[in-house]
């Protein structure tokens, strides 16, 4: 914490990698959650890449551990499970789908709002899985559910 009491950027951290499991359990189940840095992430293995995020959606704080993964205009993307908000997988950008309101032959067309949620570095070494957290010099709307009272993952003591 700061002096004046405000909590410090993710950007103005240095994080070090953190091994958050074996790569051969995340191949069986797809996913799983870990903490790193006191901050929650999910970590997605699709297609043969990995992905981790913010483990809460950028909107209302979602699960995103519970959503699917479906594509969305060529695009691999967790649905949250509470509003069915869409996630780009390899860049944490949310979206929608929008047409022109005077054409009413227009057909919807997928949009971008925008980097929303904070995406996380993925490495692999020796069969263990790292995740090092962003330290992208942005605020990101997923920020505010990362910490504190909105943690889904408890600990065990």
């Amino acid at each position: 914490m700061d002096p004046d009491g405000s909590v410090q950027d993710p950007e103005d951290k240095e994080y070090s990698s953190v091994c958050v499991g074996r790569e051969d359990d995340i191949k069986k189940s797809e996913r799983m959650t870990a903490v790193v840095h006191d901050r929650e992430v999910v970590i997605f293995y699709h297609r043969g890449e990995y992905h981790a995020m913010d483990i809460r959606c950028y909107h209302s704080g979602g699960p995103l551990h519970l959503g699917e993964i479906e594509d969305f205009d060529g695009r691999p993307c967790i649905v949250c499970p509470w509003h069915k908000f869409k996630i780009t997988l390899a860049t944490g950008e949310g979206l929608y789908q929008s047409k022109n309101p005077k054409d009413p032959s227009a057909k919807p067309k997928w949009c971008s709002k925008g980097i929303k949620q904070r995406i996380h570095r993925v490495t692999v070494d020796n069969g263990n899985i790292y995740v090092t957290l962003s330290k992208e010099p942005f605020k990101c709307d997923s920020d505010f559910y990362a910490t504190g009272d909105f943690k889904v993952i408890r600990s065990s003591f």
